[in-house]
Order: structure tokens, then C-alpha cells, then sequence
């Protein structure tokens, strides 16, 4: 029995593609343009260390996303957007105040 598997491109899978546009590339960039974007990597470095998810699980976040939000968000607003997700599903379950 052969069993063939078929690769299921998501939104971010744009190898090869064109049509995008041009790179901007800012000479003397910044890491960070905004004191927000700062705090959400700082955030996702914590939420790593303490184990609250992986990197893989974090990368899978960001390619789930629907594609109209993934494209239309900057790097960081889909860092924020796989950060609120997986802290949401890490979150327990809360109590529904019978006790």
C-alpha cells in the first residue's frame, strides 16, 4: 500500500511567488520601530523559557492565521496574534463559581 502525502501551503508559504512587492530595506534599522513591538518579543521569550509553549508551537500559531489577518499584519502584530492565541489555550479553565 503507497501512501501519498500532499503539502498543504499556508498564506506565509510564499516561496517562489511573486507579486509582493519590493523589500524596504532601511539602512541603520532599528529592531524595534515601536516600544509595543519590544514588549511583545520580550513577552514571547518569557512565555518560552517558562515553558507555556515551544518555538514550533509559536511558528505554527503564526502560520495558522487567517490569511487576510496574516497579511495584513506587520511582523510583530503576528508575533501578538500567535502569543495571544497560545497563552489563551494554555490558560486554565475558569471556575464556574458553584463552589
Amino acid at each position: 500500500m503507497t501512501v501519498t502525502l500532499h503539502a498543504m501551503a499556508r498564506v506565509n508559504d510564499v516561496g517562489g511567488q511573486s507579486g509582493f512587492g519590493l523589500i524596504a530595506v532601511e539602512p541603520d534599522e532599528p529592531p524595534f520601530h515601536a516600544d509595543w513591538e519590544a514588549r511583545v518579543y520580550a513577552l514571547n521569550v518569557a512565555m518560552l523559557r517558562q515553558g507555556v509553549y515551544n518555538l514550533d508551537q509559536f511558528r505554527d500559531a503564526i502560520e495558522r492565521m487567517p490569511p487576510a489577518e496574516y497579511l495584513a499584519a506587520s511582523y510583530y502584530e503576528r508575533w501578538m496574534a500567535a502569543v495571544e492565541s497560545l497563552t489563551a489555550a494554555a490558560a486554565p479553565a475558569p471556575h464556574g463559581g458553584d463552589d
